[in-house]
């Protein structure tokens, strides 16, 4: 469970996320939705402790963010940004490998373990045909298997990612979505992850959290976001909502959005 208390983020002369208490499990399928600049990306930026508030407590499991070193930081979140890091040269491996980094460190000594869990990553993601292949050459949803495979060989109980989904094609954007719900459902990862995409965000999410203008106003199972009051009201649009017309998961909602 993520704990935020009496957040306030100020840049350029005006707040840009006003929190006062929000709890966020964190071994859901948490999305977070909101409109352009309503502190999506900040929200984040904070979890995975890349950004410390200018005023205020962030606690994971009752652990202050802020008292963790860098090393076990990166032990308890693994955080996707969306602007990816160039990984010019690296093969899929060698990029799944960087995983690794906080528990071996630079100098560490490698074990067997360790490349047992970064062959295991790659086969959760579908990554192993191509592991040999450099990953700055893959096609955009090849790569962002890739870095998540690199995420799962961190082995930390959460995952952060920042519009995962916003280079992607609308097949690739549904294919990685079904791929972290299944992470979340097969293994202890919690995710949490920023979606412009609302249908994606209420067919596989398991908890919302919505933004609007720097604050949450809405935080919950995702089942309660299905208003179509509620999501007018986030996105200042007329959006209805109607019956999916093909059959889904049991564990998927059956609605789509539409703004009329």
């Amino acid at each position: 469970m993520f704990e935020l208390n009496n957040i306030r983020m100020h840049r350029d002369g005006r707040d840009i996320l006003t929190i006062d208490q929000l709890s966020i499990r964190s071994d859901g399928l948490t999305v977070i939705l909101g409109h352009n600049g309503s502190g999506k990306s900040t929200l984040v930026n904070l979890l995975s402790g890349q950004l410390a508030p200018d005023q205020g407590t962030i606690a994971l499991n009752h652990q202050p963010l802020a008292r963790l070193s860098a090393k076990a930081l990166a032990r308890e979140i693994a955080f996707l940004p969306q602007k990816l890091p160039d990984v010019a040269g690296l093969t899929v491996r060698e990029l799944v490998r960087l995983g690794r980094f906080p528990w071996r460190g630079t100098l560490g000594r490698w074990q067997k373990q360790d490349n047992d869990i970064i062959t295991e990553a790659m086969r959760q993601t579908g990554t192993l045909p191509f592991a040999d292949s450099l990953a700055d050459q893959l096609s955009g949803g090849e790569r962002q298997r890739a870095w998540i495979a690199m995420l799962l060989a961190q082995q930390s109980p959460v995952l952060i990612l920042d519009e995962p989904t916003s280079a992607l094609d609308i097949s690739h954007q549904y294919q990685l979505m079904s791929l972290l719900a299944e992470l979340n459902a097969k293994t202890d990862c919690g995710i949490l992850v920023i979606l412009h995409d609302l249908n994606l965000a209420l067919r596989y999410a398991s908890h919302i959290v919505a933004l609007k203008q720097g604050q949450v106003i809405f935080n919950g199972a995702s089942e309660h976001m299905l208003s179509e009051s509620k999501l007018s009201e986030l996105y200042g649009a007329d959006i209805k909502l109607i019956d999916h017309p093909a059959p889904v998961s049991s564990s998927q909602s059956n609605k789509v959005a539409v703004v009329c």
